[in-house]
């Protein structure tokens, strides 16, 4: 088994999770349901931004005990046994291969709106093509990226401030479902936003000084994109106004190519500050495509540390000379590519509901890890780690009851992350 060479520092892992986070959020669908909850819209992506530091808090602590590929896969197995492991496995793979697609969607809906599937099966082949070349090459482009993305969507904000804009009185619900229930929805879809700092802890056998860089890297990312998803929201509200924002959420447009008629929200936000729609459309493409390579890189690893164990057919195990898992990779962005083209779920909420399976997993293994007292170099207080547990099942529900209206897609989910690993499970307790 060839182990991956660390060559990745605490600025490449921060830019790898911020351009993650941005790229999966900020031009997506998710504006319309966080929109919806009328006043209360930034008290929906602040619910979304703490249960996603309770979760950025029990992973940094896992990651400075278990510097190595997989994230909570890897943390499931050593602190809670292989059959927890194989769900947050199987989970995060379902989620983040989802969230390729997702990306990939949007990237073609801002480029080419009359081709966006086209355009999007071209971006996954790009990027798997790109992640092949290894690490190195993936945490450059995704830290320069990021860097870019950050600069232009604080230059949007800006130049909307700087231009008068009349202050609206307030947002107004749109959905009959009632505030709660729109507020439930909009929170989980808000924490789609903030999923990407996972990716720094799946690459844990590339970092340097893995036990202080990750949790440094994961905080570090994580605040500057609640800040700059909070300054968004707050401009949206201010400077774009109800009245367009409403008529935007409740006809389900949060990004363009689903209504060519509409723009997306950051159109709405860039046209008030008179900056270029091309300004859009480049940071938009920059962003998601950097996601994407963020992205797949995660889960091609996590699927590597899956086969190492058996839980994954051991050929995705393989690595080529550039030391990157292409294998697994490559079925990721298969898998990507026939969602982009048959799926007709809410792959946004789909992704939501996996991925905070995933992080459930996660702030379990954190909790055993404190009793059981092997935390090291970061101690969360367990208190933290129950609330990230609670709110993460809480919000999956959410997002999985909402995803949808056909429930066929959400049991085949649910197939996928409980009964494929206990499937498996079975499989190899018998073999043994």
């Amino acid at each position: 088994m060839t182990t991956p060479a660390r060559r990745i520092g605490v600025v490449a892992a921060t830019g790898i999770g911020v351009g993650s986070m941005l790229g999966a959020g900020v031009f997506s669908d998710m504006w319309a349901a966080v929109l919806d909850t009328g006043d209360w819209y930034l008290a929906a992506i602040a619910l979304a931004a703490l249960v996603a530091l309770a979760n950025a808090l029990s992973t940094a602590q896992l990651a400075s005990r278990y510097p190595v590929a997989g994230g909570a896969y890897a943390y499931g197995r050593a602190e809670l046994g292989a059959f927890p492991g194989h769900v947050a496995g199987a989970a995060f793979l379902v989620g983040k291969t989802v969230s390729v697609a997702v990306g990939a969607l949007v990237l073609g809906s801002y480029v080419l709106p009359g081709h966006a599937q086209w355009t999007a099966t071209a971006a996954v082949a790009l990027a798997w093509a790109l992640n092949a070349r290894g690490i190195t090459k993936t945490a450059t482009g995704a830290t320069v990226i990021a860097v870019v993305v950050t600069l232009a969507l604080v230059g949007i904000v800006c130049a909307a401030v700087v231009v008068d804009g009349e202050v609206p009185q307030g947002l107004r619900f749109a959905q009959e479902s009632g505030p709660v229930a729109a507020f439930l929805v909009a929170a989980s879809s808000a924490f789609f936003a903030f999923a990407g700092y996972a990716r720094i802890a799946t690459l844990g056998e590339e970092v340097r000084e893995p036990a202080r860089a990750i949790p440094r890297a994961i905080m570090v990312a994580l605040a500057v994109v609640v800040s700059l998803y909070l300054a968004i929201a707050w401009a949206l509200a201010t400077y774009v106004g109800a009245d367009a924002l409403g008529a935007l959420a409740s006809r389900g447009q949060g990004a363009p190519g689903h209504d060519e008629s509409l723009v997306g929200p950051i159109e709405q936000l860039a046209a008030v500050g008179h900056v270029p729609v091309i300004v859009v459309t480049v940071t938009a493409a920059l962003a998601t495509f950097g996601a994407m390579l963020a992205v797949m890189a995660g889960a091609g690893r996590t699927a590597m540390a899956m086969a190492r164990e058996r839980d994954l057919p051991a050929p995705l195990a393989a690595q080529g000379s550039s030391r990157a898992p292409w294998r697994a990779e490559l079925v990721v962005a298969l898998l990507a590519i026939t969602l982009v083209w048959t799926s007709g779920a809410n792959l946004l909420l789909v992704s939501v509901a996996t991925v905070l399976t995933y992080y459930a997993v996660a702030n379990l293994a954190a909790i055993r890890q404190r009793v059981a007292g092997r935390t090291e170099n970061l101690r969360v207080p367990v208190v933290v780690s129950m609330c990230g547990l609670v709110a993460s099942l809480a919000l999956a529900g959410v997002a999985l009851s909402a995803s949808t209206d056909d429930v066929a897609p959400a049991m085949v989910v649910l197939a996928l992350v409980v009964g494929w690993p206990a499937v498996s499970w079975v499989v190899r307790r018998r073999r043994a």
